[in-house]
């Protein structure tokens, strides 16, 4: 499983044909089996393959990775808030407002549930199957950032394309650096939660 061929061929099966076939009109119980198995394969290869460890390292950079996330999300929300004030005022802010006890049951959810899996495929399996295939490292970023943006595709919208995209520019910087899941997991929920938070959750899929 470790040949330069197969491996191209899986990266395109699980991070092209899976996410665009989630486009097409089929049984969601049948992409939710497609998603749970293209899953267990990932989780399988890291174990069992690149013999990959799921633990918290004791030497990470706890203050720095929190001022540099912190100076990010500040950036992030003055962006973000000045985009809905002039485009979406109505819905600025709008779930922690009006539903603060559904706001919070859901960015709990969304950073168990759909962050760190997702940091587990896009940055952990994905570094670790494929860094080595490209020589450039910018390219290789910004390839795992597009495919990382192609598996919001199916929300068929241009704003979560190009705010999916520019998250795993970051969320793939981070994990270069500190080649932690978890402090990229920490981070991804930071700003997916914000971006709920501000009025945004609609066009991400969050309940408003």
């Amino acid at each position: 499983m470790g040949t330069t061929i197969y491996r191209l061929f899986e990266l395109l099966i699980l991070f092209v044909g899976i996410p665009v076939s989630f486009t097409l009109e089929f049984p969601v119980w049948l992409k939710m089996t497609i998603g749970l198995l293209g899953f267990g394969y990932v989780v399988f290869v890291l174990l069992r393959i690149e013999k990959k460890q799921f633990k918290i390292s004791d030497n990470l950079n706890w203050k720095q990775f929190w001022k540099q996330t912190l100076l990010k999300l500040i950036g992030i929300a003055i962006v973000t808030t000045l985009y809905m004030w002039i485009f979406d005022s109505s819905n600025l802010y709008i779930v922690i407002r009006n539903k603060p006890m559904l706001w919070g049951v859901i960015v709990f959810i969304y950073s168990l549930f759909s962050v760190y899996p997702q940091e587990v495929i896009y940055r952990t399996f994905f570094f670790q199957r494929y860094e080595g295939l490209f020589k450039s490292e910018r390219l290789f970023i910004l390839i795992n950032a597009a495919l990382f943006s192609l598996a919001h595709l199916f929300f068929r919208n241009a704003l979560v394309m190009l705010l999916t995209f520019l998250g795993g520019i970051l969320f793939a910087l981070t994990f270069k650096k500190t080649k932690s899941t978890f402090l990229v997991s920490i981070e991804h929920a930071i700003y997916g939660c914000w971006l709920f938070t501000v009025g945004m959750g609609e066009i991400l899929g969050f309940p408003q």
